[in-house]
């Protein structure tokens, strides 16, 4: 079965993730949806972040992702990976988010030719897991407080602050939701922070008395002296490594410098199911949990799923809130029951369908690459 053509639409939304004095202005949140066509009429689907400009992100795929692509056979996922980080090297230096959503496509299309869903292809573990919701920055406290209830009230186990800083101010956060929610409910700590060693220390003893899980990016990624001396400094789990360059080789200079305790990855940022799950395997040697990180989108939170659902060590799903901002360009809402468990689709491939309609309203350039005749 081979790749006969690379097709994407450049979707434009009305959203932005970060407010403006955290990103640095106004930062649209567009989509490209992707799909690969092959020689047998299945194909495989994928969407790629599109922050800013999805015009980089489509000219990227058809200039430089289609050529090593159109051609070879949907069983070469391994070498077309390592190809595609040749590339990287020799001068494209592909945003993090790319090359990734082409590696899902692809084992979308491998599991939907066995007849599989993608987890059971991959070798399956479970067939779900607990869910926490994962809320954007938010001005008020108050507004915390009551998404932290809202979503307890639906049986979600678990909820990650992501603090509006600066460092005291996300402290005040932390302690008013964890009083709200009361003792049981799950908490995460994610500030996307830029703090000093001392202040982050401070925090995290902080968060070990109000018994939140893990204390996430409080510094860059490639801070690692940081990281290692906060590791060293406190109980809390410390999960890092969510934009650590370099796939699993980047995050394996992490794991040797003993700079986090929890790692992160995802099928967008870690350069697909392949990456991924190098990382996870890399993790499980080294006694380490490799939570993975919501993609933004809920198409590709589902690869997401089915990667935690065919490894060991992952104990939660990031649900990213609200779910409506992020359903696009699925079809339907994330497969969370009654109970706050995320279930892994049955069906063959990722097992879930794309929202066509939203697709082409919202489609700005479709483009298609083929293979020459």
């Amino acid at each position: 079965m081979k790749i006969t053509g690379v097709e994407t639409w450049h979707c434009r939304r009305d959203l932005s993730l970060f407010p403006e004095s955290r990103a640095g202005g106004n930062m649209p949140w567009d989509v490209v949806v992707l799909r690969l066509n092959t020689d047998s009429g299945l194909s495989g689907l994928a969407s790629a972040l599109a922050a800013r400009s999805g015009k980089v992100t489509e000219a990227y795929i058809h200039d430089n992702i289609a050529p090593v692509v159109l051609g070879r056979d949907v069983t070469e996922r391994e070498r077309i990976w390592h190809d595609l980080w040749t590339l990287d090297r020799h001068l494209t230096f592909f945003p993090v988010y790319l090359p990734g959503p082409i590696d899902v496509a692809l084992w979308d299309l491998a599991a939907k030719a066995a007849g599989l869903p993608l987890f059971r292809y991959l070798g399956a573990y479970r067939d779900r897991l607990p869910a926490y919701a994962s809320g954007l920055f938010h001005e008020t406290t108050d507004e915390y407080v009551s998404e932290a209830r809202a979503y307890q009230r639906r049986g979600i186990p678990g909820y990650k602050v992501h603090g509006p800083g600066p460092w005291r101010r996300d402290m005040e956060v932390h302690r008013a939701v964890r009083d709200a929610v009361g003792p049981d409910m799950l908490l995460f700590a994610d500030p996307v922070g830029e703090y000093s060693l001392d202040q982050a220390i401070r925090v995290g003893r902080d968060l070990e008395r109000l018994g939140y899980e893990w204390f996430e990016e409080p510094f860059r990624d490639f801070e690692l002296y940081k990281y290692q001396a906060l590791c060293s400094s406190l109980d809390i789990a410390v999960a890092a490594t969510e934009t650590t360059r370099g796939g699993p080789w980047g995050v394996a200079q992490a794991i040797a410098q003993r700079a986090a305790d929890i790692v992160r990855a995802d099928v967008s940022w870690k350069a697909g199911i392949t990456g991924t799950m190098k990382i996870a395997h890399l993790a499980e040697a080294f006694g380490l949990n490799c939570e993975i990180h919501t993609t933004t989108m809920a198409f590709m939170d589902v690869a997401n799923l089915h990667v935690s659902c065919a490894i060991r060590n992952c104990e939660f799903f990031e649900l990213f809130v609200p779910e409506e901002a992020f359903q696009f360009p699925m079809l339907g809402a994330l497969p969370i029951d009654g109970h706050g468990d995320a279930r892994v689709p049955e069906a063959p491939g990722l097992g879930v369908e794309l929202d066509w309609a939203a697709i082409d309203g919202l489609c700005v350039s479709h483009r298609e690459s083929v293979t020459r005749a």
